[in-house]
């Protein structure tokens, strides 16, 4: 703390002043001793300067016996898959009690590289909340992937001095970091001292020992507790993913409990989720109360939504009640269903209603949707081998299965109400490349559902059971440069457009959550399963580094221990 600012509030914390706000007859969880203590707390300019009883303040809340945490903490992040501007997303999820996150702006890097990260930046610099950011490792992810835009180890520089930006993010090129390739090491030199981030959704134990040693130390991936305990037991801090597409907490929180390991090396994060779960469920809120649920004592599920958090990233004025910590604080009025009543950001109460302003997109994030008009014919699919590769999704989760099946030759795949036709087309470049495969488990017929929202490279990806309906859906995006889009029997029933970097709108949360739930229950009612969110699994169906089955504009490509390959 500067010497101006400690003589300043020290004698606050004496005693010789009064604070600006003190929180009277609260019950404080202390994420350093684990205890409920009855106390009182004083904030001055934003700070915590005092937990005492005796404080004395210019205004003075009596909690009358409530619980106050530190404000949770999101681990990671994409702001991006939200759809909506960033800072409607950070508001939503803050009054949630979130005051923290640390975001991976990778998807819009991916789109448009440095100027996608100052969006998210500029975006969230007044939000209420705390965002900071890990700059993007892999844009592209691979080498195979036709992005956007590159951001080397050179565009990292302007950036590393940012105060909110903390790491390197998610090394989504495991076999990158494992090879030892030269760029992708020029990139974690630059954060030798800071945080870096991982991205191991399936590594043997010699290739997870190589992957920490080289410097990385976090995953979000892990969807068993089996291979979380692998990556705690090797020093990598597990980030328990709980989104709108990955729901990998309660596999991991169960073994957790009933091994009774420490809890030190774990938090909670989202990745994605979008905020009509978040208004539904909570958000970081949820992951703590269904970690009660399933037996994690509260306070110690507080502890992996805050100080652990805030530790792992060297935030030490965030993640805990104590003097000099910044005022960010959860008040519940029921600890175990974390029952909250208000949220305070730097001392200020966080309205619990109110519109959310968007601010200004710059317009050349608004064109980058390039390609020629498709046409039926670009789907065609002979079917030549008595076997063939399909894509089966594993509801719940964002991983996939190569299953191989024995279709029916012909000149043009069929698809049917078990097997659909699957595609991406390159859209940033207007490369003419185009992918089609086979997909099980998603169910759809009688139609086309397209998207530029395509994880990590945000091609656009479309799926039907038709040649013509897809190619509709895909000119759709076109004429609307990005968004979702549904097509039933021949025609357009409804298009979300996401004009910001084919990822966002501007419009605002009602409008995207009008479009996105008219075309939900049509899709249901298309035969889309209902274990499936028709637009977010769809988005993560191009994504070559999870394992294991991936459509991409060059073809499909497998993942798995070997490596990635693509399959013929």
């Amino acid at each position: 703390m500067r010497y101006e600012q400690y003589r300043k509030l020290s004698k606050v914390t004496l005693g010789k002043a009064k604070a600006d706000l003190v929180f009277k007859n609260c019950r404080l969880v202390d994420v350093f001793t684990g205890e409920i203590v009855k106390s009182s707390i004083a904030v001055k300019d934003g700070l915590i300067v005092g937990v005492s009883k005796s404080y004395r303040g210019k205004k003075e809340i009596d909690l009358k016996g409530k619980y106050v945490a530190p404000g949770f903490i999101d681990a990671h992040l994409h702001l991006e898959s939200c759809m909506v501007s960033p800072n409607e997303t950070v508001t939503t999820a803050a009054r949630q009690g979130t005051t923290t996150f640390i975001v991976d702006p990778h998807e819009a890097a991916n789109v448009s590289g440095a100027d996608g990260i100052d969006y998210v930046l500029d975006q969230t610099e007044k939000s209420p909340a705390n965002v900071f950011v890990m700059l993007p490792s892999c844009v592209p992810a691979t080498d195979i992937d036709d992005n956007g835009c590159l951001f080397s180890a050179n565009d990292m520089y302007t950036y590393v001095s940012n105060p909110r930006v903390l790491g390197l993010a998610e090394c989504m090129d495991d076999f990158a970091v494992i090879n030892a390739d030269p760029r992708m090491f020029a990139k974690m030199a630059l954060f030798a001292h800071r945080t870096i981030d991982g991205h191991a959704p399936y590594l043997p134990n010699k290739e997870l020992s190589a992957y920490r040693m080289a410097g990385v130390e976090t995953d979000h991936e892990a969807t068993s507790f089996e291979y979380a305990l692998e990556e705690v037991r090797r020093g990598i801090h597990v980030h328990i993913r709980e989104g709108s597409a990955a729901h990998n907490l309660d596999a991991i929180v169960k073994g957790i409990v009933k091994t009774g390991i420490d809890t030190e090396h774990f938090s909670f994060c989202t990745d994605d989720k979008h905020i009509e779960d978040i208004l539904r469920e909570g958000h970081i809120s949820y992951n703590v109360r269904r970690a009660i649920e399933l037996g994690i004592p509260p306070v110690e599920a507080i502890k992996m939504a805050t100080i652990n958090t805030a530790k792992l990233y060297g935030l030490k004025h965030l993640g805990a009640i104590s003097p000099g910590c910044q005022a960010d604080l959860v008040i519940m009025d029921d600890l175990k269903k974390v029952r909250i009543t208000d949220v305070y950001f730097r001392g200020e109460r966080i309205p619990q209603r109110g519109k959310i302003p968007v601010r200004k997109c710059p317009a050349h994030l608004k064109h980058t949707v390039n390609i020629h008009k498709v046409h039926a014919k670009d789907f065609v699919l002979p079917i030549t081998k008595s076997k063939t590769h399909v894509i089966s999704i594993n509801h719940g989760q964002i991983t996939t299965l190569d299953i191989e099946v024995a279709l029916k030759k012909c000149k043009n795949f069929t698809p049917d109400k078990v097997y659909s036709k699957i595609a991406a087309i390159e859209r940033h470049k207007n490369l003419s490349k185009l992918g089609v495969a086979v997909a099980k488990g998603y169910g759809i017929t009688g139609g086309a559902i397209a998207s530029t929202v395509s994880h990590d490279s945000h091609n656009i990806i479309v799926i039907g059971d038709n040649d013509a309906d897809m190619a509709i859906a895909v000119n759709e995006l076109h004429r609307v440069q990005g968004g979702f889009t549904l097509v039933a029997n021949g025609k357009v029933f409804d298009t979300l457009p996401l004009p910001v970097m084919g990822l966002m709108s501007d419009a605002g949360f009602e409008s995207v959550d009008r479009h996105l739930k008219r075309m939900k229950k049509k899709a249901l009612e298309m035969g889309v399963h209902q274990d499936v969110d028709p637009f977010v699994t769809l988005s993560f169906l191009a994504l070559p580094v999870i394992p294991e089955l991936r459509i991409t504009p060059r073809g499909l490509y497998k993942m798995d221990e070997k490596g990635l390959r693509k399959i013929d």
